[in-house]
């Protein structure tokens, strides 16, 4: 099939750890045109992408308009002529350690950039599906599993506000473009999804976690023994995502994993399955680091057929092992 064949998918944030696996998923059936800005997405993540002729990659900052006409090297995809079918807007930071260090742009990544992508929607009718997060409900008051129609209980002047009130403009947003101008927007909830690709200095658990072991470091557990978290391998959440793109479906859908597990046994985990010696050590939690609750997936499993497949073992062990072989990675730098 040729690329006039095609259709063009707009990837927004497409060198991160998740869009990198969405464009090599999406280029097998359409024509991708990837954009980044490597904030904390990175060119390696995309590299076995470049020599496709179907494959484009833009570097541009979504906080100012894209104006994709004006690019030579989409002429080939005929993106100046036919524009893009749909657009998948992964364009924020999701790390404590970046949106601590970086708040103002954060809080531009999920309206401005929002923003901005939402203009590309409407110019070219594409199909929107926007990213959202768990932090859109905050740190629930029971322990319940959480609906996509449970309203959160956020600290909306906190440290982490720029992250989780960034993320609930950006689905109203969202929902008043699509209410305005007609067009096909889908919100989806991810609930902390890990994988190879993340950063070993991201500062997120996993990557966290096992950059401490491979130090030979006690592993640092924020919060008690009984404070638990809820995991969903790459795999699975890709999986999702593309069944989300082909429903009708427009509510906003929870993604994640129902199951949940104590960060203390996470740990474990990690050490068991690295062999290595590490203790495990129990700290105050951060401010930037918020207690979630666990998803109630009930709609995706309706709507969509999907549940996540891929246990938490082997999750760990090919997360692991790419943590070990990355070349690309120094575990004595920190980068945001």
């Amino acid at each position: 099939m040729n690329s006039d064949e095609l259709r063009n998918v707009l990837i927004l944030g497409g060198a991160g750890f998740i869009g990198s696996y969405l464009c090599q998923e999406l280029i097998k059936r359409n024509n991708v045109v990837c954009v980044d800005n490597f904030s904390t997405g990175s060119l390696e993540n995309i590299s076995p992408l470049l020599q496709n002729p179907r494959f484009k990659f833009i570097r541009h900052d979504l906080t100012e308009p894209l104006a994709l006409e004006t690019y030579a090297e989409l002429i080939p995809l005929k993106v100046p002529y036919v524009g893009v079918h749909e657009i998948y807007n992964l364009a924020c930071p999701a790390s404590p350690q970046y949106y601590s260090t970086y708040p103002i742009q954060t809080l531009l990544a999920s309206s401005h950039a929002t923003k901005n992508a939402l203009d590309i929607a409407v110019k070219y009718k594409a199909k929107f599906i926007h990213f959202s997060s768990a932090a859109v409900y905050g740190e629930p008051l029971d322990a319940r599993q959480l609906p996509e129609s449970y309203w959160g209980y956020t600290d909306f002047l906190g440290p982490r506000s720029v992250y989780s009130e960034g993320k609930r403009f950006s689905e109203s947003m969202v929902t008043q473009y699509r209410m305005t101008f007609g067009i096909d927007a889908k919100i989806i909830r991810l609930f902390n999804v890990y994988g190879p690709r993340m950063r070993l200095t991201d500062g997120r658990m996993i990557p966290e976690f096992i950059r401490q072991a491979l130090k030979g470091e006690d592993i640092h557990v924020m919060g008690s023994d009984s404070d638990t978290v809820t995991l969903c391998y790459v795999s699975d959440c890709i999986e999702a995502l593309t069944r989300v793109a082909r429903s009708k479906d427009t509510s906003p859908m929870n993604i994640g994993s129902p199951e949940e597990i104590t960060i203390s046994d996470v740990a474990r985990k990690i050490i068991e399955l690295m062999g290595v010696s590490s203790k495990i050590i129990f700290e105050s939690r951060s401010p930037f680091v918020a207690r979630q609750g666990t998803p109630d997936i009930s709609l995706a499993k309706e709507r969509l057929g999907w549940f996540p497949v891929v246990s938490l073992v082997e999750g760990l062990k090919q997360t692991i092992e790419y943590m070990r072989g990355s070349e690309a990675v120094d575990i004595n730098e920190v980068k945001v």
